[in-house]
């Protein structure tokens, strides 16, 4: 599938997910986060928030496709870059949480597409025009991000082992591994948009190889976290088609507990 605008994107999220939920696909995990995150974009594309909509509406729809061509590709021949494929080479493991499978979506997307859909939409020195809009967006994500924590919270009663087995108490797991990563992401975003093709051939050669060892640390991950892990997967919901729509309807079950955001 190729979008062609932001709410080709959303419907092309819309349907990954739908099928994955007909099909017991953990694919509909991280297309799940990633519409939602998607329509709040658009939401705020229409109501004048970014100070360049129709070239948000462009990078989105970039972006979006970086995702596409990769699960297409998997979907074809098991190819794309390496880091979609140790992603999607999981979904039939159900020894990987949920949690997992998101942060594996969001590690691929964020850490090798995101810097490539910014340069693409703004190639040279226009890209420091982007950094203002670029940066909104963690506004956006850390609304979703916390409404899909929440869910899985719900998911896996025992998620809070994680944050005491990594030490950390005062970060969601997800939000951290977001924000990192975009501030991450658009800097080599400035480097990409200033290379040459051989340049930038190789940039995203690196990316997606140290994406694909990011991919193979929170699969695998050491010390306490291991335990942890095995308490957290027999005791979370494994029935996907549940988990996708439980995750799918996040911020409609956080608008109705909470009241809509300010």
């Amino acid at each position: 599938m190729t979008a062609q605008n932001i709410d080709d994107v959303v419907d092309g999220l819309a349907g990954i997910v739908q099928e994955a939920g007909r099909a017991g696909d953990r694919a509909g995990y991280f297309a799940a986060l990633y519409r939602q995150v998607t329509v709040e974009i658009r939401t705020a594309i229409h109501s004048g928030l970014f100070e360049d909509g129709a070239r948000m509406d462009r990078f989105d729809t970039l972006f979006g496709n970086r995702y596409f061509d990769a699960y297409d590709a998997w979907r074809r021949d098991r190819s794309g870059p390496r880091c979609w494929r140790e992603t999607f080479g999981l979904l039939d493991d159900a020894d990987t949480i949920i949690v997992q499978h998101l942060l594996l979506g969001v590690n691929a997307h964020i850490n090798l597409d995101l810097a490539i859909a910014a340069a693409r939409t703004s190639p040279g020195s226009d890209i420091h025009a982007l950094h203002h809009d670029f940066q909104l967006i963690n506004d956006i994500l850390a609304r979703v991000v916390l409404a899909v924590q929440d869910s899985v919270d719900a998911l896996s009663p025992f998620m809070s082992l994680l944050d005491r087995a990594g030490g950390r108490t005062d970060e969601q797991i997800l939000d951290f591994s977001i924000r990192q990563s975009r501030q991450e992401a658009w800097h080599n975003a400035l480097l990409l948009a200033g290379q040459d093709d051989t340049g930038r051939a190789a940039t995203i050669e690196r990316l997606d190889v140290r994406a694909t060892v990011l991919a193979r640390l929170i699969t695998r991950p050491g010390g306490l976290l291991r335990p942890a892990l095995e308490v957290i997967r027999h005791t979370e919901n494994n029935d996907v088609p549940a988990v996708i729509t439980h995750l799918d309807n996040a911020m409609q079950q956080t608008v109705a507990r909470r009241g809509p955001a300010d």
